[in-house]
């Protein structure tokens, strides 16, 4: 899939900074600037500063005097339109329309959208295969261009097969039934050592916490944690290792 985003008539240096930086993050390239306010805009400083690093999108950026320019080669034209037009592409959210586009055949789709003061014109919208509308509270439903084409990128990321997201967390098992028994035993003695539970008359407190450590299902990192806590309530007295605070609970960093 090709894809291009077009940005007509852009009054604010800062958003074509903000698309480049859109589009990069979602894996994107291709912007095409039609008769931009400012013939430099890609070199103004506060289109830099908004593209974030993003340069290389800015170095390959074009800028066109025409929409038929920067519409060559492109077979797809998606419009961003928050008011649907009586006439015209059918209205249809991002994810609507795009999701079975990008399981389509082979396409060269462009998303255009229009200048920051008065949006995309009838004939530009007219041209396009649909309008996309971001479902927005309808009473506040404007949002600054750099945000849309966030979104619309996104959306079409999502569509294409998106990126893969990697957790740094190792993943932990959660510890087993004889470990978990043998953390509630240890518990059971401290508790008693304590004064907490009454061996005669222990009523449902065993069962309560082995079904509290049933739904927590902690791991065997956490059992250990669990093990050192129920030593530490019958040995109150044991030195401090590195790095825990002698400090009462809620006393800690008190003056």
């Amino acid at each position: 899939m090709r894809t291009r985003f077009i940005l007509i008539q852009t009054s604010h240096a800062g958003n074509v900074g903000a698309a480049a930086r859109a589009m990069k993050t979602m894996g994107f390239g291709d912007l095409v600037l039609v008769a931009p306010r400012w013939a430099n805009v890609l070199r103004r400083e506060e289109t830099i500063q908004r593209a974030s690093g993003a340069l290389d999108v800015l170095a390959n950026a074009r800028i066109v005097e025409t929409l038929d320019e920067a519409l060559d080669g492109i077979t797809h034209l998606c419009a961003t339109a928050m008011i649907p037009r009586d006439f015209g592409p059918p209205t249809r959210t991002p994810r609507e329309h795009l999701e079975p586009l990008g399981r389509g055949g082979e396409q060269h789709v462009a998303f255009l959208f229009g200048s920051e003061r008065f949006g995309m014109r009838n004939e530009d919208v007219y041209r396009c295969n649909v309008a996309l509308s971001i479902p927005a509270d309808p009473s506040f439903g404007s949002l600054n261009l750099g945000a849309a084409i966030q979104l619309v990128a996104y959306e079409w990321r999502l569509a294409l097969g998106g990126f893969e997201v990697r957790d740094a967390t190792p993943v932990q098992l959660p510890a087993d039934a004889q470990a978990v028994a043998g953390m509630l035993a240890h518990w059971e003695r401290s508790l008693v050592q304590i004064g907490f539970l009454d061996p005669a008359a222990p009523k449902k407190l065993m069962p309560r916490l082995q079904q509290l450590f049933n739904r927590a299902q902690p791991t065997q990192e956490e059992i250990h944690i669990l093990r050192g806590i129920a030593k530490a309530m019958v040995d109150p007295h044991r030195p401090p290792r590195d790095g825990e605070s002698t400090a009462p609970v809620g006393d800690a960093g008190a003056p």
